[in-house]
């Protein structure tokens, strides 16, 4: 260590590298997001890391945006990766949730038309046990009496 002679309390000037990073590019994916409601106003990300630039897409997409995903090709200049239609993909999901509705609906419908069917041959069952255990009547002048119902073998 350099002894200060001038200064001997004082410390050493010392020249430090700073901690960062001075490379020009070091954000290489840029991913660029702009609504309806505010098209003069995009949001645009920048960042290095692929699993970031696609989790930030996702995100913006499902806010609503019209994402585009570029990738740095050096001295300015972009190259697109691929864009996100989140208008669109949402208006699919509403149509979707919409088609899910009304389906369950349908479903619900059935379910009870076929309880209310089961219901309605269980009552006619019902009437029909009674009639089966009714005596016979005198049908007859004669004083014979027939059974209201008869089984196949005694046909």
């Amino acid at each position: 260590m350099k002894r200060n002679k001038k200064h001997p309390d004082r410390a050493p000037h010392r020249r430090r590298a700073s901690a960062t990073d001075r490379t020009k590019n070091t954000k290489s994916f840029r991913v660029t997001g702009s609504w309806d409601k505010r098209p003069n106003r995009p949001a645009i990300k920048a960042t290095s890391d692929r699993h970031a630039r696609d989790r930030i897409a996702r995100e913006m997409r499902d806010q609503g945006a019209y994402v585009i995903v570029e990738q740095h090709r050096g001295h300015g200049q972009w190259r697109t990766l691929y864009e996100l239609d989140g208008p669109a993909l949402l208006a699919e999901h509403r149509r979707a949730a919409e088609e899910q509705r009304r389906q369950a609906v349908e479903e619900r419908r059935r379910a009870e038309q076929v309880e209310a069917a089961a219901e309605q041959s269980e009552r006619d069952r019902a009437g029909l046990a009674r009639l089966m255990v009714r005596p016979p009547v005198a049908r007859e002048q004669c004083g014979r009496r027939d059974a209201r119902h008869v089984t196949g073998a005694q046909r």
